[in-house]
Formats: structure tokens, sequence, C-alpha cells
């Protein structure tokens, strides 16, 4: 019953970052994991993968304030941009961090012709469900 009720939260949850991928120009994001940390009381995981089309990219986004994120490639390639940070294209098998709240303002699949995903996980406070925020 307890599982079934912290699933049933988690995704509540990561339904509201899925939707607000919609507006994005071609990513499609799909949530994969949720978990309060045992030994870090207060911070959850959460994992979302990223699906990137051919030639498609996130809106630029700013990510919560309470959140650390790792990034990995699962498949093809990723051109990332965060903070002021120069872009890099990331291949599958690589992978970065951001600090929170950094400014995402580059992720998008660096192959016109094959499709990418990434693997996105926060660390971030219990009940921050504004993992991301995009910018207009």
């Amino acid at each position: 019953m307890l599982k079934q009720t912290i699933l049933g939260a988690a995704f509540a949850g990561l339904a509201l970052v899925t939707t607000a991928s919609a507006h994005d120009t071609g990513d499609k994001v799909t949530p994969n994991f949720e978990q309060a940390i045992p030994n870090i009381p207060g911070k959850t995981l959460t994992a979302l993968v990223v699906d990137y089309a051919p030639g498609a990219a996130s809106a630029p986004h700013v990510h919560s304030k309470t959140g650390f994120v790792y990034a990995y490639v699962i498949e093809g390639s990723i051109e990332s941009k965060v903070n002021d940070g120069a872009a890099h294209v990331y291949k599958a098998g690589e992978s970065w961090s951001e600090p929170p709240g950094a400014t995402h303002s580059i992720s998008r699949n660096a192959s016109q012709t094959k499709p990418a995903r990434l693997l996105a996980v926060f660390v971030a406070d219990t009940g921050d469900k504004d993992l991301t925020r995009y910018l207009k």
C-alpha cells in the first residue's frame, strides 16, 4: 500500500515536468524513477528520460534551485550549454553535471539524422516538483 502511494505521488509530480515539456520543439520527457533518499532526509532522487528526434531541442530552461543534476547520454549525441560554460557535444556513454539553479541555454540532439536519448537524474528537496522551468 505504501509503495503504491509513493509511486502514485511520484508519477503525479513527474507529470508536471512531463507536461511542461509539451511546448518544446521536439523533446519527449518520460518519468523513469523517483525515490526519497533514506539516508539523506529531505532529499529525493528523480530520474527522467529525455528523447530527442533528429535535430530536436529542448527550450532554454532553468533547473530547480534545490536540484543537483547528473546527465548521461544513453544514445546518440547531445549538445549542451550550462550557465556560462562553453557548448559541448556529449556522445553515448558520456556524462556531465549541473549545479542547483543552473541555466540550460542549449540542450539538443547534435545529429540531424539520428535520434538521441538522455537520462537526467535530479537530487532535490523532497516536494520540489518544479525541477525545470522553461524560459520565455
